[in-house]
């Protein structure tokens, strides 16, 4: 698997992430996400992805304090220290990150 974040027009690529499936790597692209806002000291930020289930998995888990499954229990383990200000969707055309992996790619 492979994720990417983009964070201030910089795409941060993570690649050799092991076997898994499309759910994985979009949530480990979500941690991902949250680790470099930690390292960088940003606070108050928006993290936005295309997978809708994860998005909406993401807000369920930093609404109720509860973890579904291993993904989301690392999530709920760094936002709680540093809660973004929201989790959002947006389609895959506008997304930075999709991009960028897509440009390792050509088809």
């Amino acid at each position: 698997m492979e994720v990417a974040v983009v964070t201030g027009g910089r795409a941060h690529v993570f690649d050799d992430l092991g076997q898994g499936t499309n759910g994985d790597a979009e949530w480990l692209a979500l941690i991902r996400a949250v680790e470099i806002c930690r390292q960088s000291g940003l606070e108050h930020v928006e993290l936005i992805g295309d997978a809708l289930w994860v998005v909406r998995q993401a807000n369920q888990v930093m609404t109720t304090r509860t973890a579904m499954h291993a993904h989301a229990a690392a999530f709920l383990a760094l936002v709680t220290e540093m809660p973004p200000v929201r989790v959002r969707w947006i389609k895959r055309q506008q997304n930075l990150a999709g991009i960028a992996l897509a440009s390792r790619h050509p088809r």
